[in-house]
Order: structure tokens, then sequence, then C-alpha cells
């Protein structure tokens, strides 16, 4: 899965004769998962049509303040195309090509077109893509252009050498689409904080098993630590995920999968990479208690009661706490009743350095919810309540104080 995928990507296109290879480069976007729009100069029309663009991004195409301006001859009322709402939107804003003209604007606080008033309200971050020939490129005027924008945080991507427009040979084409989403990848792989991390996660429940048919289990969806695990992905972080029996999946290339079935399983895996990790979080709801004998048939129902002799299941949590050298050791505690108090034992009791709290008394938290009410405690036993969030959004908030405490 690329680092695109889900990302509100606004491209900006300029007029130059490299203006047609917008088309495969929304085509390329929209294939890594990117949501696409495109803002486009009047000038750059001549070169590609918004008709293409907007059915290759499956967006409306804005070049104009106005749809009125966009089409003259439109029966549909009157509507102002907001550049500062376009912005905000975006997560990135690529400008290619890039002409001589649009950054010497960027440059100098221009704005005479929808492209560079989004440019001038964009709070992402901005890419741009140098699009001219030769002798327009090595200009000293272009070059203090180029340090100006890059001194504003801009981004360039560096023209390719080859056959210009003029016929000239040299620097100034602008770099192939390939090359272009290839460069923004990596970049943002590099910037990602939490890059060249390795993580260790367990989600799900464990099943017990009674007999070849029936186990004991739990409600555990595993929903939680997926979320967890996606989002590290997402952050640069290299991740195994330790899953018990659950129905999810993840489509992130940095995530491996090891499916497991009961705790003694998860116990092996989770001992197998622990050492190698640098943050283990442990959010699955493992077994306390296996059956001291598990039948080789199925248990045939012939008497009116049952008798199941328990056994104490190992503690993975505790024992990944007795063996930790410089790990971040993460364990979760659902609570019923003195929820706090309970939590701050276990933090203490496990060798942890950060546990998360929920309670099963509180709306919206706990098994198979898309939503969940945590307070984080960390080895300090100061409280860090939030109010409940989808899972997605609360992996974020433990992944953010992870990164918090680990680059103190």
């Amino acid at each position: 899965m690329s680092v695109l995928n889900g990302k509100n990507i606004l491209l900006g296109v300029t007029g130059g004769i490299a203006a047609y290879k917008a088309a495969f480069l929304v085509r390329l976007l929209v294939k890594k998962g990117a949501n696409v729009k495109v803002v486009m100069t009047h000038s750059a029309k001549e070169f590609v049509t918004p008709l293409t663009l907007s059915t290759l991004s499956k967006n409306e195409v804005f070049s104009s303040f106005t749809n009125e301006e966009n089409d003259p001859e439109s029966y549909r009322e009157p509507k102002w195309n907001n550049h500062v709402e376009l912005a905000l939107w975006a997560d990135l804003f690529l400008i290619a090509p890039a002409t001589a003209n649009t950054l010497s604007k960027m440059a100098h606080g221009t704005c005479d077109n929808l492209l560079l008033a989004c440019y001038l309200s964009a709070k992402c971050p901005v890419y741009y893509a140098p699009a001219m020939d030769l002798d327009m490129y090595q200009h000293p005027t272009t070059n203090n252009v180029f340090e100006k924008l890059n001194s504003f945080g801009n981004i360039q991507i560096p023209a390719a050498f080859g056959e210009l427009a003029s016929g000239l040979v040299g620097q100034g084409r602008m770099a192939e689409p390939e090359e272009i989403v290839s460069f923004i990848e990596n970049d943002i792989l590099k910037k990602l904080p939490l890059r060249g991390k390795k993580f260790l996660i367990t989600a799900g429940p464990t099943y017990e098993a009674i007999d070849p048919v029936r186990f004991i289990g739990n409600h555990s969806s595993g929903k939680m630590g997926y979320a967890i695990a996606e989002t590290a992905a997402q952050l640069g972080a290299e991740v195994v995920l330790i899953s018990g029996p659950s129905a999810l999946k993840l489509e992130s290339d940095l995530v491996k999968v090891i499916r497991v079935t009961s705790a003694a399983e998860m116990y092996n895996a989770s001992h197998e990479y622990f050492n190698t990790s640098d943050v283990a979080i442990l959010s699955a709801a493992v077994a306390d208690y296996r059956p001291s004998e598990v039948a080789i048939q199925k248990i045939k129902k012939k008497d009116s009661e049952l008798t199941l002799h328990l056994t104490k299941t190992k503690d993975i949590l505790a024992s990944l706490g007795e063996i930790k050298k410089n790990q971040f050791l993460v364990g979760f505690a659902l609570e019923t009743q003195n929820e706090e108090e309970n939590a701050k034992l276990k933090l203490k009791k496990k060798n942890l350095d950060l546990i998360v709290l929920n309670s099963l008394r509180d709306m919206g938290a706990g098994f198979q919810t898309d939503t969940n009410k945590i307070t984080l405690i960390g080895k300090d036993n100061k409280t860090l309540p939030f109010p409940v969030k989808p899972k997605k959004e609360v992996a974020k908030d433990i992944l953010e104080y992870i990164i918090e405490q680990t680059n103190a």
C-alpha cells in the first residue's frame, strides 16, 4: 500500500507543453489510492482539457473563481470556487508542470488566478516540478526564485535532462510522472515519525480448546489492535501484528500479520519478535485460563453437568516486562470496577511504560465497537483521559503519546 493511499492531493497544472503529462500523473496518483482534485490555469487548458483531467480524477476541475467563468454558457446557478476550502482540503499540493511564470508569481506573492490563490492559502506541503527551456532553467533569476521558494518550505522536484520543446538538449524537462510520484513517496517516507522503528502489536481474542469443536473465548474483534497496526505503518513503522482469531484484514505491505489461535501460540510468537522490536503494544484480549485437559474427541452431551478444570495461561505482558531492555512496552486494561487503581497496579507490576485504560461501563468503549474511550497512564502515574473517538483516532492518540515519550 502506497503512503499516498487515502491522501487528498491538489494538483496544480500550469501552461507549459508538459501539461499533457498531467493526465498520466492524475492516473498514477489515483492508482496509488489518492483522492485527486485539479486546479489549472487558463493557459494550461490549451494543452490538456479539463474534461480529460476530470474524467481521470473523478472530480470537478477548477480553473476560475466561479463556474460562470469556466462555462459562460452554463445554465447552472453561479457558484464560487472557494480557494481556501480547496487548499485546506489538500494533504499535499503538487504543481506540475510549474512554469517560470507561475514560479516567479509564487515566489513574489502575486495572485492573479485560482491556482495561485490556492497556493497562498495552502497549509500543507507544496511540491513543484519545474518545466521550462534550458536557458530559462539556468538563468540566475530562476535560480533566485528556486532558492526563495525552497526557503518557504516548498519542495522542488528537480527537472530532468533531455530533449526540450525548443530542440535544445539539457536540464529543464519536467520529471516524468512516475519519477514525480516516486519522489513524493520517498520524501514522505523519510519524514514519517516512526520511520525505521519496529513495532510488535497483538490483537484480537484467543481461543482455548475444550475439544476439537468447542473453545473458551471472548468477544474481542481485534479492531483496536488492527487500527494501531495500520496507523503505525502509515507513520512509517515496520509492524509485526500477532492476531488471534479475527475476520479483519489489513492491506498495508508494511504490516506482517501472524495468525495464532491460543494464548500459548500468542506467547511464543510474541517472544519470537520482542527482542528485535522497539515498541510492543499488547492490545489482545488473551484468555487468563485454559482447560487443563483437551478432549481428543468431541465431548458428547450425556450428563446434565460438565465440569471443566482450568489452568492459568502464561502472562505474556508480564513475561515481556521481565526481559525488556530498551523496548517501550504498552499494555491494555479493560476494567469494570476500580478502573484507575487496577490499571496503575498493572502498570507497575508488569513493568510497563504505558497502560491504556478503558472501561466496559463507558458508552462507546469495549469489544466489537468502532469507537473507544481511553485514559493513558504513564510511568509517572499521570493520567491523560480522552473522549469517545473512532478507534482509528484513538490509535493516533496512543501513537502520538509514544512518539512524544520515545523522542524525549
